[in-house]
């Protein structure tokens, strides 16, 4: 018997690598999940044209007011039956309401090895730190920035000649190898 796959939205601000990463991911036969749903706070997001490409319903929302955007954002996915959220570089807060009525079915992924270098511009300040590694987190979302409860990690060497540029890119490939293998591990 086919396993029923998990009804997924994906949230994004930018570019969206993440979000293409796990359209490609979720149409595999081992995934345990589609992507129904793309929600962005950014109109002007390039990840939106994935959703376009692979005609998956798109939501942007300003959130100018978010006890109301977030409640919005809820009835659609309470409506179209999503059981998880994953966050791909969407750059705003979830409230801690919106975070317990999706309570352990958010997860996130951050260019860090939390719980070192929470937050945002995170490769200029492990470069700053003279740290020798970095890597890549997936996590459960709290409503505490960047603490939730770890999935999985993947670390890398930190080389002499790294810029931000070059190790943003080195660390992004890492992102896109362990996000959808936390997925398998927490549905699986």
């Amino acid at each position: 018997m086919v396993k029923k796959k998990i009804k997924t939205a994906v949230f994004i601000s930018g570019k969206g690598s993440n979000l293409k990463n796990l359209i490609k991911f979720s149409k595999s036969k081992n995934s345990p999940i589609t992507v129904n749903l793309i929600f962005s706070n950014n109109k002007h997001a390039k990840g939106l044209l994935y959703g376009y490409k692979h005609k998956i319903e798109k939501k942007v929302f300003s959130f100018k007011n978010i006890k109301i955007t977030e409640k919005k954002i809820l009835n659609i996915l309470f409506k179209k039956e999503i059981k998880l959220i994953c966050l791909a570089g969407f750059m705003k807060l979830l409230s801690k309401n919106f975070i317990e009525k999706f309570n352990g079915k958010i997860i996130n992924i951050h260019p860090s090895l939390l719980p070192r270098f929470k937050g945002l511009d995170t490769h200029r300040r492990v470069l700053q730190s003279k740290e020798n590694f970095s890597g890549c987190t997936v996590h459960y979302v709290s409503s505490k920035l960047d603490s939730g409860k770890i999935i999985i990690q993947k670390k890398i060497k930190i080389k002499k000649k790294d810029t931000v540029r070059s190790l943003q890119k080195r660390i992004l490939k890492e992102e896109h190898k362990i996000y959808p293998k936390a997925i398998i591990k927490i549905l699986n």
